[in-house]
């Protein structure tokens, strides 16, 4: 057999005229490191169904763009751009968890496949959380601490981890089977799963960032390949 293909749902330059696909070299690094080989996925309606059949795994890459507002706490909306992304992401999360293929979501991807199960997000945490710390800083590095008994814990070996934080939006409510797998010690929400799925984490921070460290995240991309 060959190397586990694992798509990985590009982004796109949303703060620009998004004219662009966009994709940090890292995720791609990432999965050759793990041992699988990395597919960059544009937001092609025709992209949809052969990427969910022939595909070996999923990671979704972090990303700025709007959700519908029912995935919003309240009457609280989207301060960010529509893209085409959110309906083929959309349609490929939903196809990788019919099969039980495995997906790892990173920041936006997080979000995705938390909402899919009925979680509610704030579009600014800091409104809704006004005790939380500063999360939308470049290079900034806070600790987190990883939920005892989750497949997170068992795949790091850790129950506390430092990791970056760059995003404006956050998990406001949980639903069931969502679990938390990780809070910041402000009690964000910084990584989910879904139990029951032989491999389907979502993390808030950017672990490709890490790529070529010692960075005990490292080991997600190895556990994505292995589970695909």
């Amino acid at each position: 057999m060959g190397k586990p293909k694992i798509a990985i749902l590009m982004d796109e330059n949303t703060s620009g005229d998004a004219s662009r696909y966009e994709a940090t070299k890292t995720y791609f690094q990432a999965i050759d490191n793990a041992g699988g080989v990395g597919f960059g996925v544009p937001y092609l309606n025709s992209s949809i169904a052969p990427v969910v059949a022939e595909f070996d795994g999923l990671m979704t890459c972090g990303g700025r763009f709007a959700y519908p507002p029912n995935w919003y706490i309240g009457d609280q909306t989207a301060q960010t751009p529509h893209s085409a992304r959110f309906e083929v992401e959309k349609a490929i999360v939903s196809g990788f968890l019919e099969r039980d293929k495995p997906i790892l979501g990173i920041c936006a991807g997080m979000q995705m496949l938390a909402c899919l199960q009925g979680c509610k997000l704030t579009p600014d945490l800091a409104v809704t959380f006004p005790n939380a710390q500063e999360h939308d800083l470049v290079d900034h590095l806070h600790d987190i601490t990883i939920t005892p008994g989750s497949k997170l814990a068992d795949i790091l070996g850790a129950i506390t981890l430092p990791v970056n934080s760059r995003h404006r939006e956050a998990i406001a409510a949980l639903n069931a089977p969502v679990i938390a797998s990780a809070h910041a010690n402000d009690g964000i929400i910084e990584a989910i799963e879904l139990p029951g799925f032989t491999f389907a984490i979502g993390l808030q921070w950017h672990q490709e960032k890490f790529v070529g460290t010692d960075h005990l995240g490292n080991r997600l991309f190895a556990g994505l390949v292995n589970a695909a």
